[in-house]
């Protein structure tokens, strides 16, 4: 059976969940804490982080929307993704992560204030408003691979101070994020595991 390491709240890793989730495929999932890194998961991947995905082969794919791809290679998801979803997704992980990082952690980067960090942040919530503002999701009225992989990273956002954003101006972000929240596909990919390294137990996901 192929393994999967995860976290429960980490972004990356619901990603990895969530393409799971959606397909034909399933693991063993392994949930860790990120302070007690399981040494077989560190063995496989050297850099660390979740999520993790070992194959029955030993073959390791250990970056999140690899995992996806990995899991939704057959899917009609997958296959209508088109270049401006994964430039999106890539603003996302290599533009937007950052400012996410700083105006969570704004404590570590002093250099300038949370609300500079979170302004950052607005410029991509300003696109994805715009684009929502057509569309129930950011390219149609179904999920795309793009509203799957950015999603987890808003909700992050939107948690580091949940009161600025449920009065923010981002009315299609806001109900965008809140149908997700509250979809028995993110309930489903939420559910919590006792950790592998306390239980010594694989859980089957998804469950079926």
């Amino acid at each position: 059976m192929t393994i999967l390491y995860s976290f429960r709240r980490c972004p990356y890793a619901m990603r990895a969940r969530l393409g799971v989730a959606l397909s034909n495929k399933s693991v063993h999932l392994r949930e860790i804490i990120l302070k007690h890194k399981p040494e077989a998961m560190i063995q496989a991947s050297p850099k660390g982080t979740v999520p993790v995905l070992i194959e029955k082969d030993g073959h390791v794919i250990d970056e999140s929307l690899d995992i996806m791809k990995w899991a939704l290679e057959d899917s009609e998801l997958l296959l209508s993704t088109t270049a401006s979803m994964y430039l999106l997704i890539e603003e996302n992980d290599h533009v937007f992560k950052g400012w996410l990082d700083k105006y969570k952690y704004a404590d570590r980067y002093p250099e300038n204030t949370e609300l500079y960090y979170r302004e950052q942040g607005e410029l991509f919530l300003e696109k994805l408003e715009q684009q929502l503002s057509t569309s129930r999701m950011l390219f149609s009225d179904e999920y795309s691979l793009a509203d799957l992989a950015i999603l987890p990273f808003i909700r992050q956002f939107a948690f580091v101070n949940i009161e600025w954003f449920n009065q923010s101006k981002y009315q299609h972000v806001k109900h965008w994020l809140t149908t997700f929240i509250d979809s028995e596909l993110f309930l489903s990919i939420m559910k919590k595991y006792p950790t592998w390294l306390d239980s010594n137990q694989d859980i089957s996901f998804p469950e079926r």
